[in-house]
């Protein structure tokens, strides 16, 4: 398996660069936002996102789904994956664990605003055939009491609190937080998905959430397949929001999470080394970030892909970078787009079992809206501008 394995990595490393991509439905004028893309066991590429006349408050959003075949680049025709009729639909997230079971994990909004979500997941072992959506074996309310969420967040907000000038923004937040840190409905309410949940050697799945209600993050997972959820502690930090997680080698978890807070807007960055129970304090990495969502995965030669857009405001600009020393440093990249006047955001990344890796995102031009697949190796990114 060794042998193998090297034979693989060698073989990738000296691939020629590879890139091809296409828009999975043609532009429209609807909202098209937020993919999430997978690959299933037969190779074959399974993606979602959200479809409406709007966002949280629009009643009609509805949740989308397209697949590919393996070794192929069409794409099926858009067809409904969810839908809670007179509620919006937002942020899916798919992956495949390792019983081969394929999850969707997404928010409804019960009230039209962010922090009135309800977390939602279905499990389906029954979607093997391409012409019909997936047969659902669960679906249930995604529920979990944050834990030490009153106590870690006014651990972080009091001492903040103290350090900023009274009338500042970030003073106005912390009193906002500290209040809202104390209501346990609130704590319990609005978590929301973005990047793909991770599943450990231990079995243990975990599903990065974060909350606009509290502009901070938190993981939840579950040790016994679905049946039960618990959470981490929360990662209390001003704008810290829809992380994504790497492992490093010796197993410590590491979460990069949009800005969405004051500039100067960076990627916030924590660490786990228990296995997401609790996290380092929050800080700012030296990637730019417009407050955007970002995908970091780790590839199967041991470095990081991250895919994000590379700048402090704006998103027309959309890159790929990757680490060699799992993270310390962004040694080459690449861009996927970049165009000023267009909105291209919210990456989805995944590799491959053929080492290649695919990416797809929201693509907003002038001629409407649609969610873009790019498919590319890691020579590709190697091969363009190399950062200094």
């Amino acid at each position: 398996m060794k042998f193998l394995l090297a034979s693989f990595l060698a073989a990738a490393a000296h691939a020629q660069p590879m890139y091809e991509s296409e828009l999975i439905f043609p532009k429209e004028k609807l909202h098209n936002h937020s993919s999430m893309v997978t690959e299933l066991p037969d190779g074959g590429l399974f993606t979602a996102w959200y479809r409406g006349s709007g966002e949280r408050q629009a009643d009609d959003v509805q949740l989308m789904y397209s697949r590919r075949a393996a070794g192929s680049r069409q794409w099926s025709k858009p067809a409904l994956l969810a839908d809670t009729l007179g509620f919006p639909d937002c942020n899916p997230t798919v992956f495949v664990d390792s019983r081969r079971r394929l999850w969707l994990i997404w928010p409804v909004i019960l009230a039209n605003e962010w922090h009135t979500a309800l977390l939602k997941y279905k499990i389906s072992s029954d979607y093997a055939d391409a012409s019909k959506p997936p047969k659902w074996d669960v679906t249930d309310d995604l529920l979990f009491i944050p834990r030490n969420f009153e106590a870690k967040s006014l651990s972080v907000l009091e001492p903040m609190r103290r350090a900023v000038a009274p009338d500042s923004r970030e003073a106005k937040w912390a009193d906002t937080m500290i209040g809202r840190a104390k209501d346990k409905y609130f704590s319990r309410m609005g978590w929301m998905p973005r990047a793909h949940p991770v599943e450990l050697k231990s079995g243990r799945i975990i599903v990065p959430l974060y909350s606009d209600g509290y502009d901070y993050s938190l993981m939840a997972f579950t040790d016994d397949g679905g049946k039960t959820w618990s959470s981490s502690e929360p990662l209390v930090a001003y704008g810290a929001i829809q992380p994504a997680i790497a492992r490093k080698r010796d197993g410590t978890l590491v979460t990069y999470m949009r800005d969405n807070g004051p500039p100067p807007k960076r990627l916030h960055v924590a660490e786990s080394k228990n296995d997401g129970v609790t996290w380092s304090a929050v800080r700012d990495s030296d990637l730019p970030n417009p407050g955007s969502g970002a995908e970091v995965i780790t590839l199967a030669d041991g470095r990081w892909a991250l895919a994000y857009n590379d700048t402090e405001k704006g998103r027309h600009s959309l890159a790929v970078a990757i680490s060699a020393d799992e993270g310390v440093t962004w040694k080459w990249q690449r861009h996927l787009e970049l165009e000023a006047g267009n909105n291209y955001g919210y990456p989805s990344l995944i590799q491959s079992r053929d080492g290649s890796i695919h990416a797809t995102y929201s693509h907003t031009t002038k001629e409407g809206q649609a969610i873009k697949h790019a498919h590319f190796n890691s020579a590709w990114v190697e091969a363009g501008n190399a950062k200094q």
